[in-house]
C-alpha cells in the first residue's frame, strides 16, 4: 500500500438519543413509565453510561455461560440472546432483506422487565446490537449511489496534474493508487461511525472497524489486479468499483458479526460494541461519507502523480520571510507553528544554452490552482503541506503503504486521531518530499539569499550549501526523493565558483 491512502476513507455521524418508538421527550428519559415498565428507566442510553455499569464485562459473562444457547439457536448470538432477553429466538439482526429482522419493541416486554438486576445491561446490549446493524445498512446505503464513480471517472488526471511527454507514465503511476486504497477504506469505516468525535473512547471498536474494512477493501483488491487502463478515467472506474465493493463486502462482517463470529480477524461482536461504541449511534452520515471517501482518493491520487515530478516543500523559516534566504509564494504556502512552508515544482529547462530557461525554473506544481475548486474542491494547498509535513515528522522519505496502514490503526487503536474527521491533510494522504531550510539563515553560504524563490520564469533557486537540515546526507536525501538526482540546475551556479556540492 502506499500514503495515503483509502480505507476508506471519511464518513460523519451524528449521535442521538435511542428512543424507543413512541417516546417523545428526552425530558422523560430517566423517569419509569408505566405503560413500558422497569426497562423505560434506563431509555437513553450513552456510552457512559454503557461504561458506568460494567456493560463489557456483563456481555463477557453473558456469552461464556450462553455458548451452548448460541450453538443452537440458528440466529447464533443475536438469536441466543434475543430469545434470553426479549423472548424472541428469530430475532436475527441479519443483513438479509429483511426490514424487521433487528427491530426491538421493548414496552410491555414481560422477559425483559422480568429481567430484574440484568434489565439495564439486557436493554443496553439490545440497543447497541440494533444500532451496530443500522451502521453497516447505512454503509450499505452510502455506497449504492454513483456518486463515487461519477465523481472519480474523470478524463482528467494526468492532464491537470502531471507534466510529462509521455502520459504512459501518469497512467502507471495512478494504478499505484489502487494499493493505497485499503488504507483509505479502512478510513472512512472508522469514521462512518465516529462522525468528527474523538476516537479516544471508543478506540477499539473503531479500529476493528478500519480493520474489517480494510481486509474487505484487500480482496475486492485482489480480484481487481488484472484490470488494465490506458486511460485517466478508467482510474475512476476501478476505484469506484473497488470502493463500492469492498464497503458491500464489508457489510457482510453484520452477518458474521450478530452470528457471533469474528469478522477477518478483526474481532467479535464484543470488539465491535466495546465501550458502548454504537449504544447511542445515531445513523451514517451518508453524503459526508462519500465526500470524504472521494477528497482522500483524490489526494492519493494527486500525490502519486506529483511525488513522480520535481514538486517538493521548502520552509522552515519564520513567517513572512525576511531572514535573508529569499521569499517563496505566499499564495502556495502556510504559517504553521511560526514557521513559513512552501509548494513548489522546479519545471525543466528546455535545453537551448541560448535561453534563460536552459536550468528550468520554479513555478507551482501541475494542477496546484485547480484544488479547492470544482471537481477538486475537497482537497486545498494545505492539506498537501499539512499531510506533507506529518508524514515527515513521522518518516522522512520513507513514508510508505505500510507505514499509512500501521499509522491509522495506531490513531484509532490508542485514540488520539481519527483521519476521516481531519480530512486529506491526515499524514500519509500527501508524502511529498520536504526540506527544512531554516538553518541557513546562521550560514554564510554563497547565494544563500536566493534559497527560496516566489513563482517566476526566470526564478532558479540557488542551493550552495547542505540546506536540509544543515546536513549533507540528509539534503542528498531530499534531492532524491524529489526526483532531482544528477539535476544540475540547483547547484550550477556553485560549482562554477568553486564550490564543493555534496548532494
Amino acid at each position: 500500500m502506499a500514503p495515503l491512502i483509502l480505507g476508506v476513507l471519511f464518513m460523519s455521524v451524528t449521535a442521538v438519543s435511542a428512543l424507543p418508538a413512541g417516546s417523545s421527550s428526552s425530558q422523560a428519559i430517566r423517569v419509569p413509565h408505566r405503560r413500558c415498565g422497569p426497562v423505560s428507566e434506563f431509555f437513553g442510553q450513552t456510552a457512559d453510561d454503557w461504561q458506568n455499569y460494567g456493560t463489557d464485562k456483563w456481555l463477557e459473562d453473558w456469552t461464556s455461560s450462553h455458548t451452548a444457547d448460541m450453538s443452537s439457536n440458528s440466529n447464533g448470538f443475536a438469536g441466543a440472546f434475543g430469545q434470553w432477553a426479549i423472548g424472541n429466538p428469530d430475532w436475527s439482526c441479519r443483513d438479509d432483506g429483511s426490514a424487521s429482522s433487528c427491530d426491538l419493541d421493548l414496552c410491555d416486554n414481560n422477559v425483559l422487565n422480568n429481567r430484574g438486576g440484568d434489565i439495564r445491561n439486557a436493554y443496553y446490549v439490545l440497543e447497541a446490537v440494533n444500532r451496530l446493524h443500522s451502521y453497516f445498512t447505512g454503509i450499505s446505503q452510502a455506497f449504492e449511489t454513483s456518486a463515487i464513480a461519477a465523481s472519480l471517472s474523470k478524463e482528467s488526471w494526468s492532464l491537470t496534474f502531471y507534466e510529462s511527454k509521455d502520459n504512459t507514465g501518469a497512467v502507471n503511476t495512478l494504478k499505484r493508487v489502487l494499493t493505497l486504497s485499503t488504507t483509505i477504506i479502512g478510513i472512512g469505516a472508522a469514521f462512518a461511525g465516529l462522525g468528527p468525535a474523538a476516537p479516544a473512547a471508543f478506540a477499539g471498536a473503531m479500529a476493528a472497524a478500519a480493520s474489517g474494512a480494510s481486509a474487505a477493501a484487500q480482496i475486492q483488491l485482489n480480484a481487481a489486479q488484472d484490470d488494465t487502463f490506458e486511460k485517466d478515467a478508467d482510474l475512476g472506474s476501478i476505484l469506484a468499483k473497488i470502493v463500492v465493493g469492498s464497503m458491500k463486502s464489508f457489510t457482510s462482517a453484520n452477518n458474521q458479526l450478530v452470528a457471533g463470529q469474528h469478522y477477518e480477524n478483526s474481532g467479535d461482536i464484543k470488539t465491535y460494541l466495546s465501550q458502548g461504541a454504537f449504544v447511542g449511534f445515531g445513523g451514517v452520515d451518508k453524503n459526508s461519507v462519500i465526500d470524504q471517501m472521494n477528497a482522500f482518493l483524490l489526494g492519493s491520487a494527486v500525490n502519486q502523480l506529483w511525488t513522480q515530478q520535481k514538486v517538493f516543500i521548502l520552509g522552515g523559516g519564520q513567517c513572512g520571510d525576511g531572514q535573508g534566504i529569499g521569499s517563496g509564494p505566499q499564495d502556495y504556502g502556510v504559517c504553521r507553528d511560526g514557521r513559513a512552508w512552501y509548494l513548489y515544482y522546479w519545471h525543466e529547462g528546455n535545453g537551448d544554452f541560448l535561453s534563460e530557461k536552459q536550468w528550468g525554473y520554479v513555478t507551482m506544481p501541475p494542477g496546484a490552482d485547480q484544488l479547492g475548486q470544482g471537481d477538486f474542491a475537497g482537497v486545498s494547498v494545505a492539506d498537501v503541506i499539512n499531510s506533507s509535513l506529518d508524514s515527515y515528522n513521522v518518516a522522512e522519505y520513507a513514508y510508505d503503504a505500510d507505514k499509512a496502514a500501521e499509522r491509522v490503526q495506531d490513531a484509532l487503536g490508542n485514540g488520539w486521531r481519527n483521519p476521516g474527521a481531519q480530512g486529506p491533510s491526515w499524514e500519509g494522504t500527501f508524502t511529498i518530499p520536504v526540506c527544512d531550510v531554516g538553518d541557513a539563515v546562521y550560514q554564510d553560504w554563497y547565494a544563500k539569499e536566493y534559497i527560496l524563490e516566489e513563482y517566476d520564469g526566470n526564478a532558479r533557486p540557488v542551493w550552495c550549501g547542505p540546506i536540509c537540515s544543515n546536513d549533507w546526507d540528509k539534503t542528498k536525501r531530499f534531492i532524491e526523493a524529489a526526483n532531482m538526482g544528477n539535476f544540475k540546475s540547483p547547484k550550477h551556479i556553485c560549482t562554477e565558483h568553486d564550490i564543493d556540492i555534496y548532494y
